[in-house]
């Protein structure tokens, strides 16, 4: 002390000494809450505070980043598959559309064909349908009276046959119509003498057609076919008196209780 106090310089020095190292120290403990500031640089997400440098939250952020990839390619996924339905929903439509329009052909085609055809037409060997009039050689024009005149008979000789049998019988009629060897009009083939057994004996003037014989007749006309081009005759086995067709032609088909032959 007393040597403190007779040299002033030494405690002088001693202070100035004391206070450079105080100012080092503040200097050090700045610079190190710099350093830490700098490896603890905070993250913001959502509000909160997250530091870089923990692992466990870093992992936390990288699986939000992918929950939200996710997301992005799920609401992707849903939208093509979205536009894929509504693809598959018009084709499903457009199938529909196709499939309604072949049924009302369809029905229009039946229901053509249980209409009256105003004309025929023929070649030299064939009764043709409407369809297929552009093939031939010449056509017949069928009158009302006619048109009754052939249900009629249909009527009087295939009255408890089978709905094929009646169509077959109006074959009979057209075939012979169309060939060289029998009359040229529905009137006369009808009325040719010997040929059908209800004209004589007065069945034929008093049978009134039925819905089936009317169905019948039509799709006859329209081209409907139970027997070949080439068939002119039927009888019944059962109540024939006469089996001059049956032993003299040949046999071609067997529907109900008639024989048809060529």
């Amino acid at each position: 002390m007393n040597l403190i106090r007779q040299n002033r310089w030494v405690a002088l020095l001693i202070g100035v000494i004391l206070v450079c190292f105080s100012a080092i120290c503040l200097l050090l403990q700045i610079e190190e809450k710099q350093d830490i500031g700098k490896l603890y640089k905070p993250v913001v997400i959502k509000g909160t505070d997250i530091h870089r440098s923990n692992p466990l939250l870093m992992s936390v952020i990288e699986n939000q980043e992918s929950f939200h990839v996710l997301k992005d390619n799920q609401q992707l996924f849903m939208k093509q598959k979205e536009v894929a339905t509504t693809s598959g929903k018009s084709t499903d439509s457009k199938k529909l559309t196709t499939e309604k329009v072949e049924q009302v052909n369809k029905s229009t085609e039946v229901n053509s064909r249980l209409n009256p055809p105003k004309a025929l037409f023929f070649t030299r060997t064939q009764t043709l349908s409407q369809n297929e009039k552009d093939l031939s050689t010449w056509q017949y024009a069928v009158t009302d009276k006619e048109l009754l005149l052939l249900r009629k008979i249909v009527m009087a000789e295939a009255e408890g046959e089978p709905y094929q049998g009646k169509v077959a019988v109006a074959n009979v009629v057209l075939n012979r119509l169309r060939s060289a060897n029998f009359p040229n009009t529905i009137y006369k083939v009808i009325y040719q003498k010997y040929q059908f057994s209800p004209v004589a004996n007065g069945r034929f003037d008093r049978v009134q057609p039925n819905e089936d014989t009317i169905h019948a007749v039509n799709e006859a006309l329209n081209g409907l076919k139970e027997v070949s081009d080439d068939t002119y005759y039927f009888l019944s086995l059962k109540l024939a008196d006469d089996l001059t067709v049956h032993n003299t032609r040949t046999f071609s088909k067997r529907i109900g209780n008639h024989s048809f032959y060529k």
